[in-house]
């Protein structure tokens, strides 16, 4: 099973890490982690650099300054409890997918923390891609409870894909 994940490349360096392969497997299994079949959704990853996703923070968040990923949902998804996970949106189909969102990721605010975590650029992406799947999909990490959810979830699908606990 595929997701529809559109890349966007802003930055050569992203093609060289392969983010279009990484993305997919990201999506795909966060989707399926969560009970949901990839091929009925859609999502636009953009790989950029700090300056873009600077504009965009600052635009988007009133904080003009380099951050690692941002996530657009294409709606609201959050839980009204606190460590409750999201209702899930409703399917596409396989030619018409459900859009989740769109993600931007930043090539130097990534290397610099996975060199600064001790990790390989790859798992430390692969994280962030999951991560920013989740917020399309209406986890959030602002309350210690759905921190806690959202976590271990993320920890659970980065162990599907082979990748240690980023915690």
């Amino acid at each position: 099973m595929k997701t529809c994940v559109d890349i966007v490349i802003e930055d050569d360096r992203w093609t060289a890490f392969g983010l279009d392969a990484a993305a997919m497997a990201a999506a795909c299994a966060t989707l399926s982690h969560l009970g949901m079949s990839p091929d009925l959704y859609g999502l636009v990853v953009m790989g950029c650099d700090d300056a873009r996703i600077a504009g965009l923070n600052g635009e988007f968040r009133d904080k003009p300054r380099p951050t690692n990923v941002l996530s657009w949902p294409s709606e609201e998804r959050g839980s009204e409890y606190a460590g409750e996970a999201p209702e899930m949106p409703e399917p596409g189909t396989p030619e018409d997918p459900a859009p989740l969102g769109d993600i931007a990721i930043a090539w130097e605010t990534c290397a610099r923390e996975a060199a600064e975590q001790g990790k390989t650029v790859h798992d430390h992406v692969m994280h962030l891609l999951v991560h920013g799947v989740l917020h399309l999909l209406g986890y959030d990490h602002i309350d210690e409870d759905d921190a806690n959810l959202m976590e271990e979830t993320e920890r659970q699908i980065l162990a599907s894909l082979g990748i240690a606990d980023p915690y």
